[in-house]
């Protein structure tokens, strides 16, 4: 690779609102998005929500020329809405699903049907491993009220160990996805903290688009005051992350947004803003004084992000097994009852009423044992993401107290190295 090498990756992202039969002018606003894709023609172009494979089938069509590699992300009973588009050839494709993905009973909400999950596509792309990663995490309902916290979280830790474990042969790592998280939210923090990687839209040198880089927007016809909640000025959580290895450094030259109208179109493409973002990658010059390993100071930012993260996975953790303690409790209570009905029927006295009654009783014992183990699987999903925190936590301790060991301060490094390269 020469020394004065440069690559320059154009990049579309869109959380494209595909519901099926729910979603407005779904088919117009597919049709729309695939014209937007060939005029400009990007590197990589990254989805989600596109529920529909018809949907994603008919883009593959409509793209195939401009973008003759594409993939879609199945998982869960409904899908989990991510697809790519590449103009360069995919060398290798993978995908994690969440271990949590909200509750099967919050049918109106439906996250738990979808499998959210984490979608990876390596690219070799003039001599540079680049690993592209799109995913979906669980949306928030309610600002103030919000039962899925300790997923989200668990979901953004899952993401970064992901991360961390599939990228350590690639030069270029980039992220692309609806978090919904907002930038300084617990789950966006420890993500951005663990992985190192840099927001494009804090670090690009042009920006244009709307307002503190929101992508959820009023003025986008498609949303209403109730997304926005407490924010009536809009919301930042899609998101354009990146890094590179030693030896790299990359710049975010330019990143835009769609602003809730389309001056072609009475309708915007989607209820989101998509990102396009212009980024550089160039070969960096050896360090003269290479950037010593974090010092106590600096990893204080990380080490206080795991304990909020550890705590918060707690309360999770202690809500489940209430949960699952109420449902044992439930299973009890039927079975007594049963037995009461059974005693009922062999007698004369009653019979009839104890045999209508039999049928609720046993559906009575038969969801809760559906909510017993749910909710049990629920707990050990939380607390193996705690474990690992506290794993991670005390050797970030012992690392700050008696001096770094060579993997810790690697992995604790990372970010530093990167923002010196850059």
């Amino acid at each position: 690779m020469k020394p004065n090498f440069s690559l320059r990756l154009r990049v579309f992202n869109l959380n494209c609102w595909g519901i099926p039969y729910l979603s407005k002018h779904r088919a117009g606003r597919m049709e729309r998005l695939g014209d937007l894709l060939n005029l400009e023609s990007f590197d990589l172009a990254l989805l989600e929500e596109v529920w529909s494979e018809q949907d994603f089938q008919y883009l593959r069509q409509k793209l195939s020329l401009t973008y003759p590699a594409a993939h879609y992300f199945r998982s869960g009973i409904i899908g989990s809405g991510l697809c790519v588009f590449s103009k360069h050839p995919i060398q290798e494709i993978t995908q994690h699903v969440y271990t949590l993905n909200g509750y099967p009973y919050m049918i109106h909400h439906g996250d738990w049907f979808c499998g959210k999950a984490v979608g990876l596509l390596v690219l070799h792309i003039n001599g540079l491993v680049l690993n592209a990663y799109v995913t979906h995490l669980h949306a928030e309902y309610s600002r103030e009220k919000d039962i899925y916290l300790a997923h989200r979280v668990a979901q953004a830790w899952e993401l970064a160990q992901f991360i961390h474990h599939t990228s350590k042969k690639a030069d270029v790592v980039l992220l692309c996805g609806d978090l919904n998280m907002h930038p300084k939210d617990l789950g966006c923090c420890l993500l951005k903290e663990w992985t190192g990687l840099h927001d494009a839209y804090l670090e690009t040198q042009d920006y244009k688009g709307s307002e503190e880089g929101c992508t959820m927007v009023p003025k986008n016809c498609y949303v209403s005051q109730q997304d926005l909640g407490p924010f009536p000025c809009g919301i930042r959580i899609d998101y354009v992350l990146y890094k590179v290895v030693s030896g790299f450094c990359i710049s975010c030259k330019s990143l835009q947004t769609t602003t809730g109208c389309d001056p072609h179109s009475s309708t915007p493409l989607s209820d989101h803003e998509a990102l396009m973002a212009t980024l550089y990658v160039r070969h960096s010059p050896p360090q003269q004084n290479p950037t010593p390993t974090q010092g106590p100071a600096e990893r204080l930012p990380l080490i206080s992000l795991l304990k909020e993260a550890w705590t918060e996975l707690g309360i999770g953790i202690a809500q489940a097994r209430w949960w699952a303690t109420f449902a044992g409790y439930m299973i009890g209570m039927g079975l007594l009852v049963l037995i009461l009905l059974s005693v009922l029927a062999a007698g004369e006295v009653a019979s009839e009423v104890a045999v209508l009654l039999w049928t609720p009783s046993v559906g009575l014992i038969l969801g809760a044992g559906a909510v017993y183990l749910f909710h049990m699987q629920e707990a050990k999903g939380l607390c193996r993401a705690q474990a690992e925190l506290h794993h991670v936590l005390g050797r970030a301790k012992k690392t700050q107290e008696l001096g770094p060991e060579p993997e810790v301060a690697e992995l604790l490094g990372q970010q530093a190295e990167n923002r010196v390269e850059q």
